[in-house]
């Protein structure tokens, strides 16, 4: 699979459904009606499109608007933005201020995140088992020899390493200001 191929079905499992699970359900789906060289292939450019997004800035932006991060959030986060179709993806990815453009991101303004919804929060964690569980339909093998079969084709865990730049603090007003101006505006002070 090549990364036109991949960002096709991600685009066209979000224009089927705003639902994640029923998104996920429709991957699987699809992911298992083809090869297994294909499933792999759909983790290796997941992975490999997950590489530009483990950034410091990222990190801060959806700490300003969450109000709190950890790796595993992030993570989720990173994989939200996925699933936002690649143009967009591309624009945040450049740009972590333009997510104060996006329309999940403006509903969430002015409200406490303890009263969001759980389909609001901006993470999307069950893209990242997607093709392993069409992998085990399709082989009948398990996850574990999903990832073991990842690795041998040259694909690298995209939870595990350190975001790269300047490390900083999303909820410091001053830096979230002078770094994220947007976002800063519509998601004040600490949280």
């Amino acid at each position: 699979m090549d990364d036109d191929t991949f960002w096709t079905l991600i685009e066209d499992c979000r224009q089927r459904t705003p639902d994640p699970d029923e998104r996920v359900a429709w991957l699987c789906g699809r992911l298992a009606r083809g090869s297994e060289p294909e499933i792999v292939g759909f983790q290796i450019c997941l992975e490999r499109a997950l590489t530009p997004t483990n950034t410091w800035d990222l990190w801060a932006a959806a700490d300003r608007i969450m109000g709190w991060n950890s790796d595993d959030s992030f993570f989720y986060f990173r994989l939200w933005l996925v699933g936002l179709g690649r143009d967009a993806f591309e624009r945040v990815t450049r740009d972590p201020d333009a997510l104060a453009e996006l329309p999940d991101v403006r509903r969430l303004v002015g409200r406490d995140p303890g009263d969001w919804d759980e389909e609001e929060w901006l993470v999307w964690e069950e893209l990242d088992y997607v093709a392993g569980q069409a992998f085990s339909r399709v082989t009948g093998r398990t996850e574990e020899d999903f990832y073991a079969v990842v690795e041998a084709r040259g694909g690298e865990d995209p939870e595990s390493a350190d975001p790269v730049g300047e490390q900083w603090d999303g909820r410091d007003d001053e830096q979230a200001k002078r770094r994220l101006p947007r976002l800063s505006g519509l998601f004040p002070g600490p949280r």
